[in-house]
């Protein structure tokens, strides 16, 4: 691949027959000058007097001159995942401070709502070929609503919950983040397979769990010795989605995946995040009881 360095091009004087800089592979006459069709001929970096020392004129311009910044190739570096991803989770965040600050306790029903209508939108983004950074963000938006509400009511029986819970999901974050990158966990076609049959088998449960919940009647599947398994078993399984975002973020970049997957990137690690947050929740009730 050609270089627009020269530092970086092969031998060949630069020449500027079109406009832009090429290569001369053509033999120059003995005694030619060797900077007559050098592009730079005339830029003072260029000019080499006194046997190629620069004057302390250059050398000022030199130190003043604007440093070089990083090429933009439109692929995606691991930069791009971080900036989507913490624009994504502020996104959240301040939808869940609003639903905090306006929504009484207990109103359920605008929580139910707007994750009801995450979840479509989360198909949408999911399903959908190209990437779209509004139906991202609206995504988080929604779903930072509903955890706004569900958290004010958690936080109102068990005081402190909230930050606990979110000092949690950091630090399972933080823990998958070393063990990913330390090779303690690899993540294998086998270890996927595996991880995702185990986490339909959660949520099954779950969605059957709660419509029992709501039909009056009590699994104790969220309750007691069983619902401290369960809430340990969602945070793993959160915990191996994680692996599974660093897995493809990882291929992503060495893959050379354009700079718009990066928001897809963001998307997949706030599902994560957000599932990790709620299965801790949980866990801590139970674990606080009615303390």
């Amino acid at each position: 691949m050609r270089s627009s360095n020269p530092v970086f091009s092969r031998e060949g004087s630069f020449t500027r027959d079109t406009g832009y800089a090429g290569f001369n592979t053509a033999q120059q006459p003995s005694g030619a000058n060797a900077y007559a069709n050098n592009p730079y001929a005339n830029n003072p970096y260029g000019q080499q007097p006194h046997g190629g020392e620069l004057t302390g004129e250059q050398l000022t311009e030199l130190y003043q001159a604007p440093s070089a910044g990083p090429l933009d190739t439109g692929r995606m570096t691991m930069d791009d995942v971080v900036a989507r991803t913490a624009l994504t989770l502020l996104t959240l965040v301040a939808a869940g401070a609003v639903a905090w600050f306006t929504v009484p306790v207990g109103n359920f029903g605008l929580a139910i709502g707007a994750s009801l209508v995450a979840f479509v939108v989360g198909l949408v983004i999911t399903f959908k070929r190209s990437v779209s950074p509004p139906l991202i963000l609206a995504y988080a938006g929604l779903e930072g609503f509903a955890l706004g509400v569900i958290s004010k009511a958690f936080e109102t029986m068990w005081d402190g919950i909230v930050i606990q819970a979110v000092l949690g999901t950091a630090a399972v974050f933080a823990a998958m983040l070393i063990a990913y990158r330390s090779g303690r966990i690899r993540v294998t076609p086998r270890f996927a397979r595996i991880g995702i049959a185990m986490a339909m088998g959660f949520v099954i449960l779950t969605m059957i769990n709660s419509v029992a919940w709501m039909l009056g009647a009590d699994l104790g599947l969220r309750s007691g010795p069983l619902g401290i398994v369960v809430g340990l078993i969602g945070i793993a399984l959160g915990a191996f989605f994680l692996a599974l975002d660093f897995a493809e973020i990882e291929a992503g970049i060495r893959g050379g995946a354009p700079q718009r997957e990066s928001w897809r990137a963001a998307f997949g690690l706030t599902l994560s995040l957000v599932w990790i947050y709620l299965e801790m929740l949980r866990l801590i009730a139970i674990l606080r009881g009615d303390d």
